[in-house]
């Protein structure tokens, strides 16, 4: 007989970091550089409800010599303990630390970070979404027949004119888990 719940498969949304839910102000090195939007919190608290939460950043600063592994941890430690004590609960966090001219199979639109989830955390691709301020993390999303949600923020309108007809388009990250939210009431 099998059993059910681990058959159960968890609809995740898949956050891009910088631009998308804290400000984006180059390569952060320590974590006193983080700023959330202002709609961060309460727009994660809402999607925590329905969703695992993931963030996928792809950091080439690293791969550059600009920053270190050791202070995108402490970037990305310090932005968990604040969603934590908000009640918002991260699932993991995973990191490209590479250039893209690397080749490296996890930077994004490379659906690495997402089978990742799949397997480790039983994550339904098919229901989850990403959200992010660059083409690439549509692209992300639409590799594994997953939603993704394209932000206005960071540096979402200059890259705007670049992202394929007919994808969704937020003014923020308030605006995407509305959009998410809604699909989730409508089901």
């Amino acid at each position: 007989m099998l059993n059910t719940e681990r058959n159960k498969r968890n609809p995740a949304v898949f956050l891009d970091r910088d631009g998308t839910i804290i400000e984006d102000c180059g390569y952060l090195s320590h974590p006193s550089q983080v700023t959330f939007f202002a709609d961060t919190i309460s727009s994660l608290r809402g999607l925590a409800v329905y969703f695992d939460l993931f963030m996928v950043t792809n950091q080439s600063g690293i791969a550059k010599g600009t920053i270190s592994m050791q202070d995108v941890e402490e970037v990305n430690s310090y932005i968990s303990s604040c969603l934590s004590a908000q009640g918002i609960p991260l699932r993991a966090i995973y990191v490209c630390p590479h250039e893209r001219e690397s080749g490296c199979r996890c930077i994004k639109p490379n659906p690495y970070f997402l089978k990742k989830a799949e397997c480790e955390f039983g994550v339904d691709l098919a229901r989850s979404f990403a959200v992010g301020d660059h083409p690439h993390d549509v692209e992300f999303a639409e590799s594994v027949g997953a939603t993704g949600i394209y932000v206005l923020s960071g540096h979402g309108r200059k890259h705007k004119d670049e992202i394929a007809e007919g994808t969704e388009v937020a003014a923020g990250i308030g605006e995407a888990a509305e959009c998410i939210l809604k699909r989730v009431g409508d089901a």
